[in-house]
């Protein structure tokens, strides 16, 4: 029987295929007790078990590349760290010697004290932490029993589920899974940004479709709109296959703006920049005709590894970027690891109270002066082969960035005196993700020879909304008035010392906010290669003279409804 659900659109696209029902995790596992002679083989069956979970983990992010590796290594590496943690294993173990229990039972009750702590926690980053514990619990449990955990998925299925980790999503899609139904979830979720970049459609918010669909049922999939129908008749057949039509269209349109320029309708031409980490991105983003690389991730050097990594192999992979951009700036950003990025070397705290106000950043970097000067060294060294810039993250206040200045002057002049080329000046510049030295940018501007904004930090930030809290997934946006006030005085201030300014979070990447980011001044842009045409080709359907012209009316909405507004009619 034919049946339609709503949903809200977080990762467009369309799909036609059977339903794979995965219902919420639960153990499900009785109370059971061993025999004292068999607890030494229960806790080897256990520890075998997290051995197994351990190398699924690593395999896994030894098999992603480019910018699917941050988006999704990030999460994995946090999986890892869960498996590592003393109270979890020390925990089971207590449960198993003492309490006589099988590995199965002792999971479940370690899973439901562990959950109720988080519960109990005042701070809404450790209770998001539930769902990480349960993906942990899943996997341990599954290789308990020798099957592979919840990862699985059949070529020409539609997964339908309560939520979805980001490191699902790429296995999910290499399966052949065409799509995602959840119950929960969140438009700015990482699980929804990482479906836009891997092209997944995504639809989150739609309890009804978990109770309502069944397994097997042939689903049809809006991921623009939202829009799910089961079993769907004639009529519903023939939308999607024009739906598909007109995506084909698109792509074949987008794919000719590749040699295109970025100029709005009345000639203005917007700077373009790609986000990478990889020699895969910068290819692509050379190929798809970037300005350069406004945002070079180097952390993905020093995850999931024991050591870190000396000059000389920092060194190659700067220089590398900096060549296969044959002449466009590179922007190199210094490490920008802590929170939920965290690696194996000890370099960061993994146990940290709240990490996302933690040593992360330059904080981490200038508490680690050795490590920071080895990366300060490779990078200048890969000055000398082209246009290269560097980004300081997490920039607070001006005595941060005059201490990375004075750093790079002694770097500098240790490497000539070595016989090193490298260039005369390498612009510094300063990433802007928390509101303080959003207000103070005006004690440091001239300190700084360009600013980035990082929205998704700056966003968090400033609403005080975890962006992986799927319960505050309404609350964390960027369309509150509060930041639209907060970008435009920061690329006023960055303006009028005619330091350049860019956007490099996830408002730079979704052609929705294309309007709104050149209304507030805005000319440069910095984005996920996925989506730099899509981008483009908004910005060439625009009228920037119009759009400055009704940013005071922007400026003026009292809520995020009234942005919607004004964006709905910036649509050419």
């Amino acid at each position: 029987m034919r049946r339609t659900f709503s949903g809200h659109g977080a990762s467009r696209g369309n799909a036609l295929g059977r339903a794979r029902i995965r219902l919420p995790h639960a153990l499900e596992v009785s109370e059971e007790h061993i025999r004292a002679d068999a607890v030494e083989a229960e806790l080897a069956r256990l520890h075998e078990a997290i051995a197994q979970v351990r190398g699924e983990l690593r395999g896994l992010r030894e098999r992603l590349h480019g910018a699917l590796a941050h988006e999704v290594g990030e999460f994995l590496d946090l999986h890892a760290l869960l498996l590592d943690d003393p109270e979890l294993l020390q925990g089971l173990d207590e449960l198993i010697r003492q309490g006589r229990y099988s590995a199965d039972y002792a999971l479940r009750l370690h899973r439901d004290r562990l959950a109720a702590v988080f519960q109990g926690m005042d701070d809404a980053y450790f209770r998001s932490r539930i769902e990480d514990l349960d993906h942990v619990v899943g996997r341990l449990h599954a290789a308990l029993h020798s099957h592979e955990a919840e990862l699985q998925g059949v070529a020409g299925e539609i997964l339908v589920t309560d939520n979805v980790a980001p490191s699902e999503l790429a296995q999910l899609q290499s399966q052949g899974v065409l799509a995602v139904i959840t119950a929960g979830g969140s438009m700015l979720s990482h699980s929804a940004i990482l479906a836009r970049s891997l092209h997944l459609p995504l639809v989150v918010g739609a309890p009804e479709a978990l109770q309502q669909i069944n397994d097997g049922d042939v689903v049809a999939v809006d991921g623009a709109g939202g829009h799910v129908v089961v079993e769907p008749n004639a009529a519903d057949l023939r939308a999607y296959r024009g739906r598909v039509r007109e995506e084909r269209r698109e792509r074949k349109q987008l794919h000719r703006l590749r040699r295109e320029p970025t100029r709005t309708v009345d000639g203005v031409d917007i700077r373009l920049y790609a986000n990478a980490e990889s020699r895969e991105d910068v290819a692509e983003s050379h190929a798809l005709g970037a300005a350069g690389i406004g945002l070079y991730r180097t952390e993905f050097l020093f995850l999931q590894r024991e050591g870190l990594p000396d000059e000389e192999e920092q060194f190659h992979a700067y220089r590398d970027a900096v060549l296969g951009m044959t002449g466009r700036m590179v922007t190199i950003r210094t490490l920008d690891l802590g929170a939920d990025k965290s690696d194996r070397s000890g370099l960061t705290l993994p146990r940290e109270p709240n990490p996302a106000m933690g040593c992360r950043g330059v904080r981490l970097s200038l508490a680690n002066e050795d490590v920071f000067v080895s990366q300060l060294r490779a990078i200048l060294r890969a000055s000398g082969y082209g246009p290269l810039r560097i980004l300081v993250p997490m920039v607070t206040e001006r005595a941060e960035i005059l201490a990375v200045a004075g750093l790079i002057t002694r770097v500098a002049r240790d490497l000539r005196s070595e016989g090193h080329e490298i260039a005369e000046h390498i612009p510094l510049g300063a990433m802007i993700e928390v509101p303080a030295a959003a207000i103070a940018l005006p004690t440091f501007i001239g300190a700084v020879d360009f600013i980035s904004v990082g929205t998704n930090d700056l966003t968090q930030y400033l609403l005080a909304a975890d962006r992986n809290n799927e319960a505050l997934g309404e609350l964390y946006h960027p369309l509150h008035p509060a930041m639209m006030r907060l970008l435009r005085n920061v690329i006023r201030t960055a303006k009028a010392r005619r330091k350049p300014v860019a956007v490099c979070g996830e408002m730079a990447g979704d052609p929705a906010f294309t309007a709104l980011l050149l209304a507030l001044g805005l000319e440069e842009l910095s984005l996920h290669p996925g989506t730099l045409l899509e981008v483009r080709r908004a910005i060439r359907a625009l009228d920037l003279g119009h759009l400055r012209a009704q940013a005071p009316a922007l400026l003026r909405a009292r809520d995020r409804a009234g942005i919607e507004k004004w964006l709905a009619a910036a649509q050419p």
